[in-house]
């Protein structure tokens, strides 16, 4: 009996330290969950609840606007089937996975700027700017879904977290953009007939549908701001040096073979041979400048575009090419 008792008392002190560390346990957990919901959810006394519902209705606007635009020069031409996926890795030579990233790094930061200025915190901020680019891109897929020219593909949805990654790992980690994902184009000048023909089908004609389709025109940069990573050095705070991605002679998908939808004639062109382009070039960060003009300081933090400098060009032919002016 006595044997008993001390097993019962051993049970019960047991039983005491395993419910005492339960409720630390459930307390620092508590604490954590409060820590948590104070600096992510809980909205701060500086936000301003005329400039949040503002933000609110305009991004809604936004949102609705921009896919409406999209629909009229992308998506409104093919026709329309059930939700599918589509495997398109490696297509137009993996510059339009680029763009992805550069419009869900873009679209973070933008929508970013937006809660910031409704007096958010920087942390929230990131974070609800960070999931409204993916939930942006992630709209655009879902269209792409429904299209028999494409569907949603997971290799678009993985550059796009990609993008809103890059922005919100840098912005979470050095309150900076460090190195900046820029972006460049120009409207080419198609010579040959059968060529012009084919890109007018691909790309449109007017220089708003070229500059957001137009593959061969664009170049993406990563931009790397020299005096963030050498705070101590005498360089100059918007000195910079870029890294490109493009290609070239891309008249489909995979290949230069394609059936024109009207006349249903094949042309094959493939003795233009596609290439790869990788550059290095100076730059210049914009946001660093100290502009007088508010307007102008505001447009750069959020647009910065790649300066018209100089670049070296190495391509998957073989060639190095020097270019006095790129953009």
């Amino acid at each position: 009996m006595y044997n008993l008792k001390l097993l019962w008392i051993f049970i019960w002190c047991i039983s005491i330290g395993f419910a005492v560390k339960a409720q630390k346990k459930a307390e620092t957990n508590t604490q954590i969950s409060k820590n948590f919901y104070q600096k992510y959810i809980a909205v701060p006394d500086t936000l301003h609840k005329k400039r949040f519902k503002s933000v609110s209705i305009g991004t809604g606007v936004l949102w609705g606007g921009s896919l409406l635009f999209l629909n009229e020069i992308w998506y409104k031409q093919y026709p329309k089937s059930a939700f599918h996926l589509y495997n398109d890795a490696g297509e137009w030579e993996n510059v339009d996975k680029v763009g992805h990233t550069y419009s869900a790094y873009l679209g973070s930061k933008l929508f970013t700027t937006f809660f910031r200025w409704t007096g958010l915190n920087e942390k929230r901020s990131v974070l609800y700017g960070a999931g409204g680019g993916f939930a942006y891109q992630g709209i655009i897929e879902i269209l792409d879904g429904y299209s028999t020219k494409w569907g949603f593909s997971l290799g678009d949805i993985s550059a796009n977290a990609l993008g809103c990654g890059l922005y919100a790992g840098q912005q979470l980690l050095w309150h900076d953009q460090r190195i900046i994902f820029k972006y460049s184009t120009h409207r080419m000048q198609y010579k040959d007939p059968m060529l012009l023909i084919r890109v007018n089908q691909l790309y449109g004609k007017s220089t708003p549908e070229r500059v957001f389709k137009d593959y061969n025109a664009q170049t993406y940069w990563l931009s790397a701001n020299l005096k963030s990573f050498m705070p101590k050095s005498n360089l100059p705070p918007w000195l910079s040096v870029a890294v490109g991605y493009g290609a070239q002679n891309m008249y489909g998908g995979y290949t230069n073979k394609w059936t024109d939808d009207i006349t249903g004639k094949t042309f094959d062109r493939t003795d233009i041979q596609r290439y790869q382009q990788f550059y290095i070039a100076p730059d210049i960060d914009f946001s660093k400048i100290k502009w007088r003009s508010k307007f102008m300081r505001d447009f750069c933090k959020i647009i910065n575009l790649k300066a018209p400098l100089p670049s070296l060009e190495i391509n998957t032919l073989g060639k190095v090419k020097l270019h006095a002016v790129h953009f």
